[in-house]
């Protein structure tokens, strides 16, 4: 999550009535799904519905997922959908963080659970709805996620945007053919990518040897360092100071900086890993963090076919 909304779901969480995502989600870490039903329920009943209740609403989809139950997640996944849809008559979806969270994890929830009864395509069909209808939100990066997660493995590596780069010149894949690519989407805020870094450096050591390429994709968020605002001469500054401090090894690797790269591989999380093989196409999509050990099987799996 980007630091900014984090930051502001913090500044809300400490309002009153505006713990109800973190009381939701303190419950059902407990999987005490009575409680945080209880939590919904009060809160409703005082405050009707709002974006802070829908967040709340999701995260109960998003459990009842993780604990297997199709059923009562397609419910919470479809109640939260159109409640949203009602507040979006009234508001714009990312007028504040809550609303385009809360839908963004409906529509992952629903689509998961068509994937999860066999019903690929459908979920399919529901993403790409879904990424048409909210191609120009905050929300459209991570329904190609989970568009990607479905069907991106074995396709031709979409190509990269390189008109604004910081380092080397970034080469179009096309050109690169031949070659596995390692992507690593990071972003300057983003903790994650800074304890993956010295695992991309270390594989690009070790592999690179052998025909490896990697390349960093990033983007603008419009912020710098403290969440403030900035202009994109300064975050772009600031970006570069990021990478030389936190990626020393990297320092020759191409860094191309695109909003529409993290839109077409769905990059909402970061780091996001992508691998392309020496034809062309996705060996390897991963949305976060990856272990050693994983990553470089996937690759020495890439670099011997």
């Amino acid at each position: 999550m980007p630091l900014r909304l984090f930051a502001t779901l913090l500044l809300l969480s400490s309002l009153s009535f505006a713990g109800i995502v973190e009381d939701v989600r303190t419950a059902l870490a407990q999987n005490n799904f009575t409680a945080a039903d209880a939590e919904l329920q009060s809160y409703r009943t005082q405050q009707g519905v709002t974006p802070e209740y829908l967040e709340a609403l999701s995260w109960m989809a998003r459990a009842s997922l993780a604990t297997d139950q199709l059923d009562q997640a397609e419910n919470f996944a479809k109640q939260t959908e159109s409640l949203a849809s009602q507040q979006l008559r009234k508001r714009a979806l990312d007028a504040e963080p809550h609303l385009p969270l809360a839908l963004g994890a409906a529509l992952e929830v629903e689509a998961q659970v068509l994937s999860a009864r066999g019903k690929n395509s459908q979920a399919v069909t529901l993403l790409r709805r879904s990424v048409t209808t909210y191609r120009s939100t905050s929300i459209r990066a991570r329904l190609q996620k989970n568009l990607n997660l479905l069907g991106l493995v074995g396709q031709p590596a979409p190509p990269l945007s390189v008109a604004q780069y910081l380092g080397p010149k970034p080469s179009a894949l096309s050109q690169v053919k031949g070659s596995p690519v390692l992507l690593f989407f990071w972003a300057h805020w983003c903790v994650d990518c800074k304890s993956e870094g010295p695992i991309i450096s270390r594989l690009r050591s070790e592999l690179a040897p052998k025909g490896l390429t990697v390349v960093a994709p990033t983007q603008l968020y419009g912020y710098a360092a403290r969440g403030e605002d900035a202009s994109p001469k300064t975050e772009l500054a600031y970006i570069e100071q990021v990478w030389q401090h936190f990626y020393p090894a990297l320092q020759d690797v191409p860094v191309p900086v695109s909003n529409a790269n993290f839109n077409t591989y769905g990059a909402s999380t970061t780091p996001t890993i992508v691998l392309v093989n020496r034809a062309g196409r996705v060996a390897l999509y991963h949305p976060g963090v990856m272990l050693y050990e994983d990553l470089r099987a996937a690759i020495e799996k890439t670099l011997s076919n």
